[in-house]
């Protein structure tokens, strides 16, 4: 008989299922995609059942590709997307999934920059509201859906619907609440202030019991066994925001390493010992009572070579090559110290100013589209860059670097984070990061691994590693200043093409 723990991975669609051992191996994965829905113009939402039965295939799918006792998996981990909300009504039952990629609340945030309701959140949760945020998302059911509001019997996160699925528990984790902006911090709990000063004292009851992310939530029940093959009682853990899971999963665990995903998002995170007070930090969260994440993010990484992919290169693969891997083979064709235009990320906006577009700079005619890849590939690295030199300038330390997400896949672009970066870069073994910083936690729930350090040196190692190369650093430095200067040259164009695309 092995001991094996399941780790999953709710995403805004996708959700996977992965059995690991306790040395981090793989035994088995199981995806299975779902659908979203805009009912209306910036709603984006999902049958919360969809997600449920999808959790039960991933994993009665995962347990007959292990081929192993279901009574053998130990513990059971969940990540999920942070934001958006996810609630129950009164008797429990499933109510609405709004999806993180939501922008119906942007006139909320916009009435409330007016009345300083930022400021006033800022002060206890350490976040500046925004559209997809779980408060602000509550504060416009109220405002604009009060039947459906009157029905709240429960607010979470996506996680948190999944665990409640699968043991009948109600509650929520500290990553999760604290990246959302509902928890005080330091102190890392509810308060009716925070509460208050986003209008939502009345909605302190419908928010489960915050526990930390390895407590143990409940038990799987003997309804979900039947559905799914797990042997009932087996221990489930609150669980942790997908983006923290990722960072532990990636080995990230101590002060000063950083996580730097580079995926659909650009996410880039480091550990502190104590919270950044800086409203210019996207988003605080933690993961254990000693230790806080600094997070800056946007949607400006590898989503834009996807998109390259997709438009122009699908069908461009050679041999047994994938189109992605001949992108790696044209970018290491060019010299890095050459002649090489510049390329805005923006394909959805930046953080900065969301009429911002995509664009190549300094195109000439000697140009070819292997050095348009490496623009792009040097682009996505500056945003990251600028995300990093934001958490240096509010005081993390960033001192060693692991990269995961799609972007870490290619023998050529953690190259060139080390180098823009300048600081060395780990890529993780696992590409499942996500599940299997949920799989630590587990271990780490069920007193498998002392703390989360112990759990990731146990089950996550490095697949390769890269030093930066000093001697192209000048290079990367006058184009990341010309990177910069374009932004702020094209920001007012950016805002008259928006104004002109709202007339039509």
């Amino acid at each position: 008989m092995g001991e094996y723990i399941l780790g999953l991975d709710a995403g805004n669609t996708v959700i996977k299922a992965i059995i690991f051992d306790k040395t981090g191996r793989e035994l088995a994965l199981a995806t299975r995609d779902g659908h979203s829905s805009m009912p209306k113009p910036g709603h984006v939402e999902r049958d919360l059942n969809e997600l449920w039965r999808n959790a039960v295939a991933v994993i009665a799918a995962c347990i007959e590709q292990a081929g192993i006792d279901a009574g053998e998996i130990i513990a059971i981990g969940c990540a999920g997307h942070g934001n958006g909300l996810y609630a129950l009504d009164r008797d429990g039952a499933p109510l609405i999934g709004i999806q993180s990629l939501d922008t119906r609340a942007v006139g909320i945030v916009a009435d409330w920059a007016t009345k300083d309701v930022g400021a006033r959140a800022y002060a206890h949760c350490l976040q500046m509201p925004w559209a997809a945020q779980t408060p602000t998302l509550l504060a416009w059911l109220k405002r604009h859906a009060p039947d459906l509001f009157a029905k709240l019997g429960t607010v979470f996160l996506c996680k948190d619907f999944v665990v409640n699925r699968l043991t009948g528990a109600r509650s929520t984790d500290t990553s999760d609440m604290s990246g959302c902006g509902l928890l005080q911090m330091p102190d890392r709990r509810y308060e009716a202030d925070l509460m208050a000063a986003y209008g939502l004292e009345d909605c302190m009851a419908l928010l489960p019991p915050v526990l930390e992310s390895a407590e143990i939530a409940g038990r799987v029940t003997e309804d979900v066994a039947a559905l799914t093959g797990l042997r009932a009682g087996t221990p489930v853990v609150a669980g942790l925001f997908d983006v923290v899971a990722s960072a532990v999963g990636s080995g990230v665990t101590r002060t000063g390493a950083a996580s730097v995903i580079a995926g659909t998002w650009s996410i880039n995170q480091v550990i502190t010992d104590e919270p950044i007070r800086d409203p210019s930090i996207f988003m605080v969260s933690t993961f254990d009572p000693a230790r806080y994440l600094a997070i800056e993010s946007s949607a400006t990484s590898a989503a834009n070579l996807e998109w390259i992919v997709r438009e122009f290169l699908e069908h461009a693969a050679d041999g047994d090559k994938s189109p992605f891997e001949l992108c790696s083979e044209l970018v290491a064709s060019i010299d890095p110290d050459g002649d090489v235009p510049i390329y805005h990320p923006f394909l959805y906006g930046s953080q900065q100013n969301g009429s911002a577009r995509a664009g190549f700079y300094g195109i000439a005619g000697w140009h070819t589209r292997a050095h348009l890849l490496r623009a792009l590939f040097e682009g996505v690295a500056f945003e990251h860059k600028r995300h990093v030199e934001r958490l240096r300038n509010a005081g993390a330390r960033v001192d060693e670097i692991v990269l995961s997400g799609g972007g870490s896949r290619s023998q050529v672009w953690p190259q060139i984070f080390a180098d823009v970066l300048g600081v060395p870069v780990t890529v993780a073994r696992s590409r499942e990061t996500g599940a299997l910083g949920a799989a630590i936690a587990a271990g780490v729930g069920i007193c498998a691994f002392a703390d989360f350090g112990e759990g990731a040196a146990a089950m996550t190692a490095a697949a390769r590693n890269y030093l930066p190369n000093n001697a192209i650093s000048p290079a990367y430095e006058r184009r990341y200043s010309v990177y910069g200067e374009i932004n702020q040259a094209m920001t007012p164009i950016w805002q008259r093409i928006a104004a002109g695309q709202a007339q039509n």
